[in-house]
């Protein structure tokens, strides 16, 4: 028996957009699902925006203000990636709004955590990129090994640097962890220097938490949709 239809809104990865979740948009829609993909102010066609003050907290607040605005309840928040940090602080200030919360090869910050905090190895790196750059953006870092070519032409014409703030805004939690039913995808592909595995471990030892695998590398939105949407109807069964 199909799932009851569930609203998904995302929380999209660094560097890119709603845009790049094309692929789901049909398979949700087959699935009785409604897959909302806003993009950040700064990245995607939102990339006029950007300005050395968009931190982690706008990205929030562009989330807050498409449920608020967009009306949006029982929510299942999908957090991808650098998402993780931003819908983990999404769940915290719309809780009577979400149902659910995803964490898809995602960042799952504690109260007081910067995804630099999570990610040591990539912040002298990273600060090195932005002031190479424009000083306060850090340009793309390669999609999967594994995207096929025409993909990877789709999102290189696409793709946009990432304000610095998002990684170094120390995530502040009003309430404590999310309260709402927590999964956790991992995406076993992994490229050299697992970021994900340190999550991968937490969920599946720490209660209260699903915990799903998938045989794919870290952006299934493209190279793996059919399998992710199978994941996310488990998930939401």
């Amino acid at each position: 028996m199909a799932a009851r239809a569930k609203t998904f809104l995302l929380c999209h990865g660094a560097w890119s957009g709603g845009w790049s979740w094309k692929k789901m948009h049909p398979l949700m829609a087959q699935a009785g699902h409604r897959l909302v993909a806003p993009t950040y102010t700064g990245l995607g066609e939102r990339s006029h925006l950007a300005s050395p003050a968009i931190d982690l907290d706008t990205h929030i607040q562009d989330i807050l203000n498409v449920i608020a605005f967009e009306d949006l309840n029982d929510i299942v928040l999908l957090g991808h990636s650098y998402g993780g940090m931003v819908a983990t602080g999404v769940a915290d200030r719309a809780r009577e709004r979400v149902t659910q919360l995803i964490y898809l090869d995602a960042f799952v910050p504690r109260d007081g955590q910067s995804l630099f905090d999570l990610n040591e190895g990539g912040r002298e790196p990273m600060h090195k990129a932005a002031s190479a750059g424009d000083g306060y953006r850090i340009p793309p870092n390669p999609p999967p090994p594994d995207t096929p070519q025409a993909d990877l032409d789709w999102l290189n014409a696409r793709r946009g640097p990432m304000p610095i703030k998002c990684f170094e805004t120390k995530l502040r939690l009003g309430h404590g962890e999310p309260a709402m039913p927590r999964s956790y995808i991992y995406c076993k592909r992994i490229p050299p220097g697992d970021v994900f595995g340190q999550f991968a471990r937490r969920t599946k030892s720490e209660d209260g938490w699903r915990y799903f695998e998938l045989d794919a590398s870290h952006a299934p939105n493209v190279t793996a949709p059919e399998a992710l949407m199978s994941v996310l109807e488990k998930i939401v069964a």
